[in-house]
């Protein structure tokens, strides 16, 4: 079990905006808030205060949250359905972005972060009522930088979304809906006006809770995207937030790529604001589960048989220099062996992963390479011990690079990109590393058109994309940590250009911002869908 100075707790049950739930915690339980009878104290402090972190992991490792949609419904990985397996179903929906509400990545986003603000919620209120404590507003603030950063996600995935600060509510209360400039403003100011009272110190009492220089990195996060937020471009003010966390956040790369990703990741030097996992105690991620065959099992001695989903899309691994290490480091592919070194054999001959797949509506088990970028323990069960480094100085380095390039710098960004890709040619070819600004200004190697079969029936390419350079640059460091759905949107990729089953569809640039859930517009009168799906 992780040494971890942060306290795990179960999950909180309430998921839907603004319901209540039974917050089972080790030291106390608390079904329900009652003002006058409930007497908190200091020492509850930790305990109040867990569900509202917690809520992070489900946010990102939940079924169907974060990183399914930001990397599903990509270029980079897919869940096609499986012959004699199963799958597809509404991952194809995804996939090919054709989907409408009720779309069940879409109603497990809002009820993930929807439950997390509601839990910060929670918890300033019951916060409130301790008389004895010294630390208050400190408290406070920590909070409400944790839930901007949960709006900055409803941001990014919905927009138009109901602003809430209050758990204390009247029965039958139905928040008002907010444009998503308000929503953009209102994290810019909560995350402002919380940084302050923020720690600065990176110490072990600090890790996986939100500091100055996560408020930062969320912040460089919202100026990143400003321009798809509100129409305006903010390069310079994300520029700005990233040299602050460069210089004085005392982050340092790793020397391995996979430091970032192993079980006991806890001690990385690059991780500026990690989501704390442990199998025993703060369960929620069953990535290898979902990605392996069965087969694999026998390799990692796994406490029972992979599920077989999602694969990496051929047209992205062949986008990667075979001398990059994070091509071998993120994918398992090839002839593959048992934990004794012993072949695997099915059917006759040895089980192999290959970097081919049929069409998204009938794959074989064994297409498409899995994502091995998180280590996977022997003995493993379907809950992992893999923080997650949701911002990690490679980030706030890319960022800085993003931002000089578009502001005419190109030179200094490709120093920059060049440094983060120097550990990953370092004991193969060195010199491959170096990459210049034309490079990064220049168009992605990623061959784009629908693909079936291993065959690209309509062939666009990517010499088009401006800074496809960088583009590619950002899916060889960041695939697997839920970027990918944010960045094409960013560089104008999402609807304009087709890969694997998925077709390009200029028409259905709307789906860039989910739909509304059709539950919540049921439950909220108040609620109106968002542009371009059925009411």
């Amino acid at each position: 079990m992780k040494n971890k100075n942060i306290i795990y707790k179960i999950l909180a049950s309430g998921l839907l905006l603004l319901g209540t739930g039974c917050t089972n915690l080790d030291e106390n339980v608390y079904d329900k808030v009652i003002g006058e009878e409930t007497k908190f104290k200091a020492e509850d402090l930790a305990s109040l205060m867990a569900p509202a972190y917690t809520s992070f992991r489900e946010v990102y490792w939940g079924w169907d949250a974060a990183f399914c949609l930001y990397e599903e419904s990509s270029d980079l990985i897919v869940t096609p359905l499986r012959n004699g397996i199963g799958w597809g179903d509404y991952y194809i929906t995804m996939h090919q972005h054709t989907y409408e509400a009720p779309l069940p990545h879409a109603e497990g986003n809002w009820a993930y972060l929807f439950g997390g603000v509601n839990n910060v919620n929670k918890a300033i209120f019951q916060i409130e009522q301790i008389p004895d404590l010294e630390n208050k507003e400190t408290v406070f603030q920590e909070l409400r930088a944790l839930r901007a950063i949960y709006y900055y996600l409803l941001l990014d995935n919905f927009r138009n979304v109901p602003i809430v600060t209050k758990y204390d509510l009247p029965k039958g209360f139905l928040p008002e809906q907010n444009t998503g400039k308000e929503v953009y403003d209102f994290v810019e100011s909560e995350l402002k006006g919380a940084l302050p009272y923020l720690s600065d110190k990176k110490e072990s009492k600090n890790y996986g809770k939100v500091t100055t220089w996560a408020a930062k990195m969320t912040l460089a996060k919202l100026y990143l995207n400003a321009e798809v937020y509100i129409g305006t471009p903010k390069w310079n003010e994300a520029l700005a937030q990233v040299n602050d966390v460069i210089n004085n956040g005392g982050f340092v790369l790793t020397a391995n790529y996979l430091d970032n990703f192993i079980i006991e990741n806890q001690f990385s030097t690059e991780q500026i604001f990690s989501i704390p996992f442990d199998q025993k105690k703060a369960a929620g991620s069953y990535w290898p589960f979902k990605t392996l065959a069965a087969a694999s099992q026998a390799t990692y001695e796994l406490a029972g048989g992979p599920w077989n989903g999602s694969g990496g899309i051929p047209q992205f691994i062949d986008t990667y220099d075979p001398d990059d290490q994070r091509l071998k480091d993120c994918w398992l592919g090839g002839k593959q062996f048992d934990s004794k070194g012993e072949p695997i054999m099915e059917g006759g001959k040895q089980f192999e992963y290959i970097n081919y797949m049929t069409d998204v509506n009938g794959c074989e088990p064994n297409e498409g390479y899995r994502m091995v970028k998180y280590e996977i323990g022997k003995g493993q069960i379907a809950q992992t011990s893999n923080d997650v480094p949701f911002y990690r100085l490679a980030d706030a380095m890319m960022i800085k690079a993003e931002c000089l390039l578009r502001t005419g710098n190109a030179a200094e960004a490709a120093a920059i990109v060049t440094k983060v890709r120097e550990r990953n040619f370092r004991k193969t070819n060195p010199a491959k590393a170096t990459v210049t600004g034309a490079k990064l200004l220049g168009g992605s190697v990623y061959k784009y058109g629908t693909y079936k079969a291993g065959v690209i029936t309509n062939y666009e390419g990517g010499a088009d994309i401006a800074y496809g350079g960088f583009l590619d640059e950002l899916a060889w460091e960041f695939v697997g940590e839920a970027h990918r759905k944010q960045d094409l949107i960013r560089f104008g990729v999402f609807s304009k250009k087709s890969w694997f089953s998925k077709v390009a569809n200029p028409a259905g640039a709307f789906r860039a911002i989910l739909p509304i859930p059709k539950v919540q517009l049921e439950r909220n009168s108040k609620l109106k869908q968002n542009p371009g799906y059925l009411p």
